[in-house]
Parts: C-alpha cells; structure tokens; sequence
C-alpha cells in the first residue's frame, strides 16, 4: 500500500488528528498518541492487510539529544500478501507508562510485550498474563533502562554461580 493510500486510509478510520506519517528509506512510518494506538494498529491489520506483527520493542531516549519523550515503543508489521511493512510508534513518559496490548490482534504479542515490561517497565494494559519473562519476579528494577547502571544494582549476588559441570 503506497504511503497516501496508507495515510487516506488512517486519516478516514482513525481521524487525522491521533497520527502522523513519514518515509524514511522506503519504511513507512506512524507516530500515534497512545490513546489512539489500538484503534491504529487495528486498522492497519483489518483494513490494510499488515496480517503479521513482525516485532515489538522499546527503546529508551534518555540521554538523546533533542528528545522530546522518554521512552517509544515500536510496532514492526508485516502485509505476508505484499511483502510490505509499516513502523508504527507511539511515544510515553514517567509515571504513564502504560499502552493497550496488541494481544488481542496479534497472539505473537504475548511473549513480545512480556519482554519490553521486564526490560523497561511499560505495561501492556489488556495482557492476558503480563509479567516478567527474562528477569526473577522478584527483580525491581527495569535493565534496559538507560538509567540502570551497567554494573547492575548488587543484584548479581543473589543468582546462582553455574559451571560446565553443572550443565
């Protein structure tokens, strides 16, 4: 789907005002308010055929130059039909870290979602079973997080030591 199709699409389903778009190297990209995102992101799968979602992750702006918000979340989707992808994005800030799950269009969400709230700490509201997937339940702190020391917090302690004998 060119990018005005796509734009002419979004604009008629969602409103022009919850949405920009961009061409950057062919990619076709979205930029929605996170009161908007589902309805987006249920567009782009029911009305433009992005039947798959490719990827899903976060990434932390903290010492960025110019940034205007902390953290974005990026959706990577797929039309399996057209070989095409879109790059939907969605931007937040401490304390209102929280999105609507894609979970309910996409089952491949699941573990995806897990991984960017153990990593970063964004919550993923309507999850089926949100919780951590990579670090102890009983973690508190988010790794990935720009701000999270590259030596840990003296967490490292409380892991078991493993050897080869061991595996």
């Amino acid at each position: 789907m060119a990018h005005d199709k796509l734009l002419a699409l979004l604009q008629e389903r969602c409103g022009a005002e919850s949405f920009t778009t961009s061409l950057f190297r062919d990619n076709q990209r979205v930029i929605a308010a996170p009161a908007r995102l589902f309805a987006i992101l249920e567009c782009l799968k029911l009305d433009a055929g992005f039947d798959m979602l490719a990827d899903l992750t976060a990434v932390d702006y903290l010492y960025y130059p110019d940034a205007k918000d902390r953290f974005g979340v990026v959706y990577a989707l797929l039309n399996t039909a057209t070989g095409e992808r879109v790059y939907v994005k969605t931007y937040l800030n401490e304390p209102d870290l929280q999105v609507p799950s894609a979970f309910p269009l996409w089952k491949g969400a699941d573990w995806m979602e897990r991984e960017v709230y153990d990593m970063y700490g964004i919550i993923f509201e309507g999850h089926p079973n949100l919780r951590r997937i990579l670090m102890p339940e009983e973690f508190a702190a988010f790794p990935l997080r720009k701000d999270y020391p590259l030596r840990g917090k003296g967490e490292r302690h409380n892991f078991p030591v493993l050897t080869r004998a061991d595996g």
